[in-house]
């Protein structure tokens, strides 16, 4: 009975290990998500296009096309789907710094250099 006692133990400690290996799993997931999230909220606001939205969502599952779809293929996605929008997002915010150099050449000591 004490051996018995001691293998239901193990599998217990075994059971215990893989719930927080995947808790883990899941928190990484979950933070991953909310990241892509507050990106695509921040785009929507720079009022970018859907169809831009879809080249960059299909090129994303392009990238990471693999014929055995699993769970780490899941936050591989997610995360290159996280590194397509923030580029998306730098690449609004050039747009912006130059629509407001033309403002700094109507000043009138620029113009009298």
């Amino acid at each position: 009975e004490l051996q018995q006692k001691v293998e239901e133990t193990e599998v217990l400690k075994m059971e215990l290990q893989m719930l927080e290996t995947e808790r883990v799993r899941l928190s990484l997931v979950e933070e991953k998500l909310l990241d892509v999230l507050q990106l695509l909220q921040q785009l929507r606001g720079l009022n970018i296009s859907k169809r831009a939205l879809g080249k960059i969502l299909l090129s994303t599952l392009e990238s990471c096309c693999d014929p055995q779809p699993g769970k780490a293929q899941l936050l591989e996605v997610l995360d290159t789907l996280q590194q397509e929008l923030a580029a998306c997002e730098l690449l609004h915010k050039q747009p912006l710094e130059q629509a407001q150099s033309p403002r700094s050449l109507s000043n009138p000591l620029v113009i009298s250099c």
